[in-house]
């Protein structure tokens, strides 16, 4: 166990934070993630080379996601539907913006836009499943992504503004 630990952690911490900020609560979803791939190994089933880092990966997801309809339950997570609608523009070249710049763009995100873009982008999970996830309808989670994706194209721009006059 402790060797599986020590292999998976970080992945598992990274892929954790895309979900929650970097602090207790994201600790707190990672310990009850590993505490539910000890428990459950018994249920994995080996399919091939990388197999058990993906089924440790939707362990954690999974366990990242139960944490945040916990939470809005608790605090009822506020959508943001104040936003205007933004007219379509070309999405901005993402080439000169570091990975940790836009990851922290990405956690800067509301959590109900930054958890539809992460399922979607990252879990490649379609609006139905997505859906199905969070107690949203399709719609909800087309409309989270195409506003995430506005903000995240809002922020890049920013940045490379500010890139280009330091």
């Amino acid at each position: 166990m402790k060797q599986i630990y020590d292999c998976y952690s970080r992945y598992l911490t990274a892929t954790c934070s895309r979900y929650l900020p970097v602090g207790e609560e994201l600790r707190d979803v990672l310990q009850e993630s590993f505490v539910k791939i000890f428990s459950s190994l018994d249920k994995f089933s080996y399919r091939g080379e990388g197999s058990l880092k993906a089924w440790m990966r939707q362990v954690t997801v999974n366990e990242a996601l139960k944490y945040l309809r916990r939470r809005k339950r608790r605090n009822t997570v506020q959508y943001r539907w104040d936003l205007p609608d933004q007219e379509e523009e070309e999405e901005p070249d993402v080439g000169t913006v570091s990975q940790q710049a836009l990851q922290e763009m990405i956690k800067a995100l509301p959590d109900g836009y930054r958890t539809v873009l992460n399922l979607y982008a990252f879990e490649e999970k379609s609006h139905k499943e997505i859906a199905d996830l969070l107690g949203i309808t399709e719609s909800t989670s087309a409309s989270q992504l195409h506003r995430a994706r506005a903000m995240l194209a809002k922020k890049i721009k920013d940045y490379q503004k500010k890139m280009e006059t330091a």
